[in-house]
């Protein structure tokens, strides 16, 4: 009797020993984050999304090893309250296994974002998508809906972007004196760039799209921001009335300055895009912009970093990917980013960070540890 007693003891001790393991009052960014589950969190290249005071977390589900860098699971999906713990609602939208579906596992799907339509009540995913076998060349962009946040998403469609749709501030003078740009060879490629070489090359079939990111505006109306002309130029869309496909409205954002990694956030009609440059899995100096209209003209304000020159080089070794705006917090804002590991992925990190303010001008330090109090100030 005294044996079972002890048994059943202990067995409580290591259960309340886990609970404690998981649930947390803090965010310490690049440490193992653990799930209610006492998993770690797997939803990288995450998206957020708000809804019923609740938010909710999209990104790429992993697995062990390099294979992990393909989609071979799907979309992961977590909830919280609190911003702190996090409960896994299981896969939003799994990669299918009929090999006529482009979503096919085995293919790469980055960065899914969703968003909800007030009007139709559908809950809307875009992701960048790559076909299987074909490395980075298809450069689609992918979109699934569904009736509930959690999915299942109902895979639609991935595509090129604006085919045979010349930019809003891009002229058909300035399209006729475009060269096509055959290769990185080519004499004077970053100016060819920069006057729409690639925009011209892809004119008929649809321009690029790789690191994508959406945005929903105060009116409602939905924006698709992502790296298109092989990763030299941003192209900023609005999406239609359902958020399922996109307007024929867009504009190109800063031609030839290599960003990818885009976040958008808007402060007192402000808005704000950080973003990184091109180093492949290897972290780089973070980029912000400003801009008065987000499809207007858009003004570089340099690295937003405030740390050592090493922090500053690798935006403390990480990666954008989105803004998350905190409930009942005026002006509260979050910088998300991944620190990623590309030889077993399902181990890349998180780096969360307050997003900080001095003449209205945002900017990021290191922060060991932190809580949502520091909005308090």
């Amino acid at each position: 009797m005294i044996k079972r007693t002890f048994n059943l003891l202990l067995i409580v001790g290591l259960l309340s020993c886990k609970q404690d393991n998981v649930l947390t009052n803090s965010f310490n960014p690049g440490k193992l984050w653990l799930d209610t589950n006492g998993e770690h969190i797997n939803a990288h290249g995450g998206g957020f999304l708000i809804y019923n005071n609740t938010y909710y977390w999209f990104g790429e589900h992993k697995i062990t090893g390099k294979e992990g860098n393909r989609a071979m699971v799907g979309v992961g999906v977590y909830s919280s309250k609190d911003l702190y713990n996090w409960k896994n609602e299981g896969i939003a939208l799994e990669v299918s296994n009929d090999s006529n579906s482009k979503l096919i596992k085995g293919c790469t799907l980055e960065r899914p974002k969703v968003i909800y339509n007030k009007k139709t009540k559908k809950f809307v995913m875009w992701f960048h998508h790559e076909l299987k076998g074909q490395g980075y060349d298809a450069a689609l962009t992918g979109v699934a809906i569904s009736d509930n946040i959690t999915g299942p998403y109902n895979y639609i469609d991935s595509f090129r972007i604006h085919p045979g749709v010349l930019p809003l501030n891009f002229s058909q003078d300035d399209f006729d004196n475009a060269s096509i740009i055959e290769s990185r060879k080519d004499e004077n490629w970053k100016e060819k760039v920069i006057k729409g070489g690639f925009l011209k090359r892809d004119f008929k079939g649809g321009q690029m799209s790789r690191d994508m990111t959406l945005f929903v505006d105060d009116d409602q109306t939905a924006y698709h921001i992502t790296a298109s002309e092989q990763n030299q130029t941003l192209l900023i869309s609005k999406l239609s009335d359902d958020y399922q496909s996109l307007s024929n409205e867009y504009v190109r954002v800063f031609p030839g300055q290599r960003n990818e990694a885009p976040a958008i956030f808007k402060k007192e009609g402000t808005y704000f895009m950080v973003s990184s440059g091109l180093t492949g899995w290897k972290p780089n100096p973070g980029k912000l912009a400003v801009a008065n209209n987000i499809m207007g003209d858009w003004e570089f304000l340099g690295n937003p970093c405030r740390g050592t020159d090493e922090e500053n080089k690798t935006t403390f070794w990480s990666q954008s990917t989105y803004v998350i705006p905190v409930l009942g917090k005026k002006d509260a804002f979050i910088f998300a980013a991944d620190r990623w590991r590309p030889e077993n992925p399902i181990d890349g990190r998180y780096v969360w960070l307050p997003i900080k303010f001095e003449n209205n001008i945002p900017y990021l330090e290191w922060e060991n540890s932190w809580d949502l109090t520091i909005f308090n100030d």
